[in-house]
């Protein structure tokens, strides 16, 4: 167990410098959240829970992206690395890889959500309680785990060039449809009955719910569980494609 937790530690730290030192992705990863925010989240946030519930749609969407780019077209692109292929060889649990694929990636997601809360505090009339924040930070550790599994089966399941296209259409599509860029009651009616079931939907009803003070709805808990186990299962039956196409 301690050799696992180290490697663990190490790839998350090897993960988050390598990332950390491209301005290519940190900087569209940090700032696009908080822009779309500025542009289309503060007219839909009104002084009062309003502005609380656009604060935590923004902070959700930041992280989705994290979750879907940073797996999605990272894992996607590293495939084809030496590197990569040399650390396959190792004996990492696949498990341990994807732990510290989300662990790499809460650290990008979190600072990106960040920067929407600081502009929801300053420019977007939100007032949260302390209490909130602890609820707000659970209920988007929760998502950036979902979704971190949507990205990680992606990048094992797509070409490197495929993997940008279909991770921007989820990226948007989802967003949209689950009511994060505007509220879920003035979604058209085309997509309105699909909203729900969604995963971005039920997502935002944790993050709605957290930046509200309400508990937290049991369907949204289980549905997101069921999407977890779903991409899991996606993610390392790619996982397994790749290693067997790649070492048989």
């Amino acid at each position: 167990m301690t050799t696992t937790l180290r490697l663990i530690w190490l790839d998350t730290r090897l993960g988050t410098i390598e990332l950390a030192r491209m301005p290519a992705y940190v900087i569209p990863t940090l700032l696009m959240p908080v822009m779309l925010y500025a542009f289309f989240g503060l007219p839909y946030a009104a002084p009062g829970s309003d502005a609380a519930v656009t604060l935590g749609s923004y902070a959700a969407f930041a992280v989705i992206g994290v979750a879907l780019f940073q797996f999605g077209v990272g894992i996607a692109v590293d495939r084809t690395s030496p590197w990569e292929l040399y650390l396959r060889t190792l004996p990492i649990p696949a498990i341990a890889r994807f732990i510290a694929r989300l662990a790499s990636a809460l650290i990008f997601a979190f600072s990106s959500a960040l920067l929407v809360v600081a502009a929801g505090l300053t420019i977007g009339h939100a007032s949260v309680p302390p209490l909130v924040w602890v609820r707000l930070v659970a209920a988007l550790a929760t998502g950036a785990v979902v979704f971190g599994l949507l990205g990680i089966a992606i990048g094992y399941w797509t070409s490197p060039k495929a993997s940008v296209p279909i991770a921007n259409v989820l990226y948007l599509f989802l967003a949209f449809v689950g009511g994060l860029w505007i509220p879920p009651q003035l979604l058209p009616a085309i997509v309105a009955p699909i909203s729900p079931f969604t995963p971005t939907r039920q997502y935002g009803e944790l993050v709605w719910s957290s930046m509200l003070g309400k508990p937290w709805p049991a369907q949204a808990l289980v549905t997101l569980a069921a999407y977890a186990a779903i991409f899991l299962a996606i993610a390392l039956w790619g996982y397994r494609r790749n290693e067997g196409q790649r070492y048989h």
